[in-house]
């Protein structure tokens, strides 16, 4: 049981899903944490552990969502940029093309990327716009024959340096609707770089993408995906997962901060002995309490099928909100030993600042939850 669970949530999972999340946070604990600090200093990624985690059988089976969502919370408490990787293969690639593809496609495709012999990545964001990609993207696509001709620019596209297909999103010059496009990584015309200089998930391979004249065969287009509403449906998917994601992180932030306020001494006493210290301790297990809980409920409603955009939207705004809070406490507690790797917290408050801002803001997604409240759209 992780030390923030105070109201025991995991007890909610079965005796199976407890013993999956268990070989789980036993491989990060064995393989992530120890090195995560490292290559985070180095903006490199650990390519080794890709089939490591091909070995945990873990991307693309079908599985509660509670376990789902628990998954993506050990992945965050790990590392976020870890967290990330996996999100960005398993949920945003692999859900494109299994909500958006056609049977074929999906036997095609998912197979490998299941066992992480093909790595998946997700291109929509564009350099000009971010939260009015469903109105304003401006990559095109044009039907030449039998095949799609891409041209447009993308921006923050994870894992896009090394991955093998990429899910690239692009506006139908023909009737202006967004489609989705499976392209190669080595396809004549796609170009990844490499952002530099970032100071929130090093460890990510966030990259600028361009293509020019990329052709693509229409068996390659995503059948089912035919306007942005088909890539909203992926995007509802994987907020929650960012929600998890971020429960994760404020968990591993109250875990540094409670150890160590247990081992710190000032005055001759341990600072966990002092008032102001317990009740920074307490303010963020209210809040990993709190998001937890929104988060468990929100996979029961994913799993009764009564789930919409507006609860993942709250889910998402709400529970990054509160992480925000809980890694600066945990770094307000640490006082100056909070500004350095050697106890962890600097990278989770780092990392933060991503989850913060990736999947829709909180301003985005507040609107959505507006939206649903009001039955009046805000968004311009």
């Amino acid at each position: 049981m992780l030390a923030g669970d105070l109201y025991a949530f995991q007890d909610l999972l079965t005796a199976e899903e407890s013993d999956t999340v268990q070989r789980v946070r036993d491989f990060l604990a064995a393989e992530v944490t120890p090195i995560a600090n490292e290559y985070w200093t180095r903006a490199e990624f650990p390519t080794h552990l890709i089939k490591r985690f091909a070995g945990l059988g873990l991307a693309g089976v079908e599985r509660s969502s509670l376990l789902n969502g628990w998954l993506a919370l050990e992945m965050g408490h790990a590392d976020a940029s870890l967290a990330t990787f996996y999100g960005v293969h398993a949920g945003l690639a692999m859900g494109s093309i299994q909500t958006c593809g056609s049977p074929e496609q999906r036997e095609r495709w998912l197979p490998a990327m299941h066992d992480f012999d093909k790595i998946g990545a997700f291109a929509l964001t564009e350099p000009t716009g971010g939260s009015d990609v469903a109105a304003g993207l401006r990559t095109t696509a044009r039907r030449d024959g039998d095949h799609w001709i891409l041209n447009g620019s993308k921006r923050w596209i994870g894992n896009a340096t090394f991955a093998d297909l990429i899910i690239v999103w692009a506006r139908d010059e023909a009737d202006n609707q967004v489609k989705g496009f499976v392209v190669p990584g080595d396809a004549p015309g796609f170009t990844a770089t490499k952002i530099e200089n970032k100071i929130a998930l090093r460890i990510v391979q966030n990259a600028d993408i361009s293509l020019v004249d990329v052709r693509v065969p229409e068996a390659d287009r995503l059948q089912s995906a035919n306007t942005f509403k088909d890539t909203a449906k992926v995007l509802r998917q994987t907020r929650a997962g960012v929600a998890w994601q971020a429960v994760g992180v404020m968990l591993a932030a109250y875990e540094i901060a409670l150890r160590y306020a247990g081992e710190r001494e000032q005055f001759g006493r341990p600072i966990a002995k002092f008032q102001l210290v317990q009740d920074l301790l307490v303010r963020m297990v209210g809040n990993v309490t709190a998001s937890l809980g929104m988060c468990v409920r929100l996979a029961q409603l994913q799993d009764t099928g009564v789930y919409r955009d507006e609860h993942s939207a709250l889910a998402k705004a709400y529970c990054t909100t509160r992480m925000r809070e809980v890694v600066g406490w945990a770094r307000e507690l640490l006082a100056g030993n909070g500004i350095v790797l050697d106890y962890d917290i600097g990278r989770f408050v780092a990392d933060a600042e991503a989850l913060y801002s990736y999947e829709g803001t909180r301003e985005i997604n507040s609107l959505i939850v507006g939206r649903a409240v009001t039955g009046h759209s805000a968004f311009v």
